[in-house]
Order: C-alpha cells, then structure tokens, then sequence
C-alpha cells in the first residue's frame, strides 16, 4: 500500500483515457486529506476523481437544501462520513432516558438523508460504518448496558448492514475493519483530531481510500472473475511429483492445516460465483491424484472450471484459460508461491492480478483476506452455477474441434432461447450484468438493482433478458435489451450480451425477436447508438452487420425491409 505522501503525488497525472468520477464528500469532521487520498489512489486505476467537499459539520444543510452546491455538482457518487467520536459528543448531549434510542435515530435520519438525495440525483451512496472504541465508562459491561456509548455504536453498525440491504443504492465501507485490523492507535491520531478535526490518521487514509474505491470500482463493473491457482507449495505443501501423495502437507500436518485454510476460502469463492482454475507445472495426471485420492482435500476437481497441468510457460497458459472463459485478463487472479513464476506472469500479462504472497505459508490466508481482492457490489443466485456453466463451455470448445464446418457444429448444439421481461427473479442478474458488462455493451450505461426495479414498472420502456440453453446445459440470462419506447420507434437504451455466447448467432435471434414485436406494435423503426469506450471495441461494427444504417450518430433498422436472419436458435 501506498503511502499517504506517495499517493498526493500521483494527483495531477491523468490521461484522456482515464474514467472520469464526480465525488461528493460530506463529514462531520474535515474530510480534505480523505478526498487527496482518493484522489491519488484513483490514478493508480485510471481513476480521475473530480471531488466536491462541503465545509464539515453540514452533512444535513448540503442533503435537505436542495439548492446546496452538492445538487449543482450533480455527482456520480456521494460519500458520508459520520465520526464515531464526534458521535460520542452527541450521544453525551442527548438526555440519559434517550440514550437507548440513539442508534435508531441515528438509522432513521441516515435513511432520511438516502431518500432527499434518490428524489434528486440518481448518484450511489457510500457511508462509512463506525470505527469502534471505548468510552471507558462501563468498561467490558458495556455489552450488557443498552444505555452505553459501545452498546449503541454496534447498534447501528449492525442496523446498518440491514439497511443497505433495504436500500440498493446504499453500500457500507467497512473502516471499522479497517481500524480493527490496524488497531486504533494507528488509525486515530489524538493530535490531529484535537488540532484540526481529522479523524483518521495519515497512515489509516490509503487504507480507507482503498476500501472507498474497491466499492467504486465494482460498481463500475472492474471486478474480479476468476481465481487461478498454482498446486505445489500453494494448495498444499510440498511437491506432489517429488514427494508424494503421502508426504505432501495438508490437513493437520506440518503447515498443512495453513493450505488447507487457503482451500477453504477457495470454495466460499467457488461458492459465491467467483469462477476457479488450476494453472500447474505437472503432469496432469500427477497433479490431478490429491484430488481424487487424498481424503484432507477441500477442493475437489469439480470445484475448476479449468484445469491445466503441463510443463509449459504459465504465462502461456493462463492465456489458454483466458481464451475458453472468454473474460478480460484484469478480471483474472493468479495465486503461485513462486516469485519467479508471479514476476513472468506480471511481466507478459500486467493486467492480470499477482499478489505477492508471504514466503511463509502460515501468512497466506490472512494476507490474501486483507487484500480484498473480490469486491462485488452485488450477488444473484445465478453466481453458484457459474463453475458448471464454465465447465461445460470448456466442453464445448473440445467438441467444436471435431467439426470444420461452423454451422454443423452450431446446428449440432441444439440451442433454445427464451425471452422474457424482467420479473422479480431475473433483476438481481439484470444488475448484476448492467453493472459489470464492458466488453459487449453497445451504451455502457449503469443501472442499480433500483433502477432496474423502476424500469420493470416503466410504461415507457420495456426490460427483456434473454436466456439460453443447449445439449450441454443452460447459460442462464445471457443478454439484457432496454428498449426505450418512442412515438414512431423504438431506442435501443440498452443492448449487454455475455462474451461467453459469442459467435452462437444470439445476436440474429435477438432482433428477429425485437423486429417482431415492435412490428406487432405498429412501430416501423428501431434506433440504436453505440458509444465507444476502451472496452468495448468488440461491437463498433455491431449495428451495421445487423443492417442497420448510421444517420446523426444512430444507427436505423427500417423494419418494412427488414428480413429475418437464419440462426441455429429455436425459441423455448
């Protein structure tokens, strides 16, 4: 982690390619180290932040003004800092028959402060949870004194979690595991507070701003996607070819109980949705056996999507699991003990995440949990099934080589797809899509969960998501169109497909789909617009191989000459 010091000096190098960010920042103490700090961290991820501060102490006169500078900078996000110790001096001012209230009043005008902004600006909300103290004055029965500073403190970090959860567009950064993980006597320093009102001490501000931005970039959709991992000295200790079945480390020998550990927070990502590969220098064969054979295993062979084991360059290979899942390189995390193999790796693919792992493996779990690498800004049931629909793409890409014919190959598949509008069931995956898709997304155009909830209601556009299936399973939701619904036609707001269905003919099957019903009713064009962005040049030809033709920046598919494309998908 960068430095605070280090971190003001990248302010300033910017690039036009960099993303540009409208941050609000309001607090009840002085915020303007906060706002450098997430200034210059921001430069390291092509992050240029244009950072709006209100004087401290105005939380509320910026919120419930609506003619305040916050509204007129109209921000991409907005950032509240509530202090834990300025709180304590407004928990010691309130009477002592209301202290046990204090939490749920400080919870209901939070809320109240989410409802003013959504009415006015369709920014997210950042709130920073609070660091925990000590007041000393009931000392350790405080946990059983509703009435006490503590008591109430975890209250509302409690009963924040459960409003965050109530509001889609609220999301909580976690400082007070920040402050727990550092300890407070590094994450406060007395002199600045009591000098100037900072609350947060200069070594403890990289380390928010980090925490800060991982939430933004999420919601910007620069997540992490897949995990790799390395076999030997890295899932277990030891050399499988070398050593053995029986002498390599895992379970409760040696450091084996530390590999095991690493396993086991494999599979909560596993579970969670986060895709898992092996990347080895084995024999497949060799490299496969404590997955079958050893009974302290956490991870199983069907935990992978991919499994490669050969004696070839990792770089190369990690570019072979790149190609099957089909996913950008920085959505990528490779895990390896070797520093030789970390540093090839960040040589020949820098956007690939390497952390530097300690030498000692008893330090690896907590290292890689501290370094937050997984940060998601939303979860659908679908995530679960991403491992077996990975798996089976994977079987896909075998089974395409034994034809030379595509359409064969395609019409062998025996695909289905379903339309539908968005419903209560698909919206977390809508999001979840809306939110993270870069590469085939013609508009690039963020929706939350709530916004996508207010387009299922809209009489003025219509949400469809598409799924599909085939002979080796289903994809699940694949592709999502937000039609914008004009007098004479229809614009395409919103067009985002998975990169895994690529080359499949959905797109064909997509707009016969949408030519039908907008012919159905009465409409005779449908308009679309592409806007460019570093990650999506894959469809800048998307709109004129479909036939559609550019005038003044849009793309126009005249649907009286519009003529069905011939595809491979049936409809379910």
């Amino acid at each position: 982690m960068k430095s605070f010091t280090e971190l003001c000096k990248n302010i300033g190098k910017t690039s036009s390619d960099f993303s540009k960010i409208k941050l609000a920042i309001l607090g009840d103490s002085a915020t303007q180290f906060l706002g450098q700090g997430i200034k210059g961290l921001g430069i390291d991820s092509k992050m240029e932040f244009e950072v709006y501060e209100s004087d401290f102490g105005q939380i509320d006169q910026e919120i419930f003004n609506p003619s305040s500078g916050l509204f007129n900078f109209d921000p991409d996000f907005v950032l509240i800092f509530h202090d834990s110790n300025k709180l304590l001096q407004k928990f010691m001012d309130t009477p002592l028959d209301q202290r046990q209230q204090f939490g749920e009043s400080h919870i209901q005008n939070l809320s109240k402060l989410y409802s003013t902004l959504k009415e006015k600006l369709s920014a997210k909300l950042l709130y920073f949870n609070l660091a925990e103290f000590r007041d000393g004055v009931f000392g350790n029965y405080s946990n059983k004194v509703e009435g006490s500073f503590l008591y109430q403190l975890r209250k509302i970090n409690f009963n924040l979690m459960n409003l965050s959860s109530e509001l889609k567009d609220l999301f909580i950064v976690d400082i007070c595991s920040v402050c727990n993980q550092m300890g407070r006597d590094h994450f406060f320093n007395a002199r600045l507070y009591y000098q100037a009102s900072l609350t947060i001490s200069l070594d403890g501000l990289p380390f928010v701003a980090q925490q800060t931005l991982d939430i933004i970039k999420a919601l910007k959709g620069q997540i992490k996607k897949c995990l790799i991992f390395d076999l030997d000295n890295t899932l277990w200790g030891g050399v499988i070819g070398d050593d053995g079945l029986e002498r390599i480390e895992i379970g409760n020998l040696g450091s084996g109980k530390a590999h095991s550990e690493l396993q086991k927070w494999g599979k909560q990502l596993k579970e969670r949705g986060i895709i898992l590969a092996v990347c080895s220098k084995n024999d497949e064969e060799t490299a496969k056996e404590p997955f079958l054979k050893h009974p302290e295993m956490v991870l199983k062979l069907e935990d992978f999507a991919i499994f490669v084991a050969n004696w070839n360059n990792k770089a190369d290979n990690i570019r072979d699991i790149q190609k099957v899942l089909n996913i950008g390189f920085d959505s990528m995390v490779f895990i390896d003990d070797n520093p030789y193999e970390r540093n090839l790796v960040k040589e020949s693919l820098p956007e690939v995440c390497v952390p530097d792992l300690p030498e000692d493996p008893v330090d690896y779990i907590d290292f890689l949990r501290n370094e937050n690498l997984f940060e998601t800004s939303s979860h659908s049931g679908n995530d679960q099934k991403r491992t077996e629909q990975y798996r089976a793409e994977a079987e896909r890409i075998v089974y395409q080589k034994s034809f030379s014919d595509p359409g064969e190959y395609l019409s062998s598949l025996k695909m289905q797809a379903e339309i539908r509008e968005f419903d209560n069931f698909s919206i977390p995956r809508v999001a979840q899509l809306a939110e993270r898709s870069n590469q085939f997304n013609l508009r690039t155009i963020r929706y939350s969960e709530a916004e996508i909830n207010s387009i299922s209601d809209s009489q003025d556009q219509i949400g469809l998501t598409i799924s599909l299936k085939d002979k080796y399973g289903e994809y699940g939701i694949i592709a999502i169109i937000i039609l914008n619904k004009k007098t004479d036609h229809y614009f395409i707001d919103t067009w985002i497909m998975s990169c895994r269905v690529l080359k499949r003919g959905v797109e064909w099957f997509i707009l016969n789909e949408l030519s039908s019903l907008a012919k159905s009713k009465g409409i005779k064009e449908i308009r679309g617009e592409y806007i460019p962005t570093k990650k999506n040049k894959i469809v800048k030809d998307h709109y004129q191989s479909l036939g559609f033709i550019e005038k003044e920046s849009q793309w126009i598919l005249n649907l009286d000459k519009y003529q069905e494309f011939d595809n491979y998908i049936s409809k379910a």
